[in-house]
């Protein structure tokens, strides 16, 4: 067995995250690029290091669990979900509605879908669940400070109404803040929430093997209510979505059928 299947095997026993289900070439580049830059040029060295360092083995997760995240990511999508998608789902359901962003990274989507769902519901009728991975993203998006670059697809009406300026970075507001609670989650081991009503999951299954986006599909699909939406990232189209028991309403938005 070569270093690197057995720094995998390490991993998975030391924080209980299976690098085999990420793009073999892509993960193995991305950590021997960390590697060298902190001295090491041997998984086994590397390995012993994480095990002894809680700062380095931070930064490996961090490093590995990819945070790249704006409020209103794909604007046109998000007038879909708003004009489209929420308004269909709101009629079928006739109550609020259970939400989960599934990969939330620092926060911006959820948070994006509080204010989205206040143009429909008092703010105190929404909850949001949000979770991901990564301890370190969610302890950001517990902070809610933001950069102005992270605002720049958001509507004005909710960066007047929902943000504070602090210096040149913007702090989002307690009373979205409240309306989210945040759960670290690791989507291929961990049980999911039941009877949602939608399920954002952006731009997270492009690092995963076709094993794992098979295994992910038809957890999300049992997540589901009847009739429940799925909303992917812009490069994640389901192929076939028939074989999950999912239909497209319309692109990246997935209704699960029974």
């Amino acid at each position: 067995m070569d270093k690197y299947e057995i720094f995998k095997k390490n991993i998975n026993k030391l924080i209980n995250i299976d690098l085999n289900y990420y793009k073999e070439k892509q993960m193995k580049r991305r950590i021997i690029s960390l590697m060298n830059r902190n001295g090491f040029n041997d998984f086994d060295e590397y390995f012993s290091a994480l095990k002894s360092n809680k700062d380095l083995l931070d930064q490996f997760i961090n490093y590995l669990t990819i945070n790249v995240s704006e409020f209103y990511r794909n604007p046109a999508q998000w007038h879909i979900l708003e004009k489209e998608i929420l308004p269909k789902l709101i009629e079928d359901t006739g109550k609020p509605l259970k939400v989960w962003s599934s990969a939330c990274s620092t926060g911006e989507e959820p948070y994006s879908l509080v204010m989205l769902l206040s143009k429909f519901f008092d703010l105190k009728d929404i909850k949001v669940l949000a979770s991901d991975i990564d301890d370190g993203a969610i302890e950001k998006a517990n902070l809610g400070i933001y950069s102005e670059k992270s605002l720049v697809n958001l509507p004005d009406e909710f960066k007047v109404k929902y943000f504070d300026k602090l210096g040149s970075s913007f702090k989002i507001k307690e009373i979205i803040k409240n309306q989210v609670i945040f759960k670290k989650i690791d989507l291929l081991k961990d049980p999911f929430p039941v009877n949602m009503d939608l399920i954002t999951c952006r731009n997270v299954m492009i690092y995963f093997t076709d094993e794992a986006k098979d295994l992910l599909y038809k957890k999300f699909h049992k997540s589901l209510s009847d009739d429940g939406i799925l909303f992917v990232g812009s490069t994640e189209q389901i192929i076939l979505p028939e074989r999950y028991n999912f239909r497209s309403v319309r692109t990246f938005f997935y209704k699960k059928i029974n």
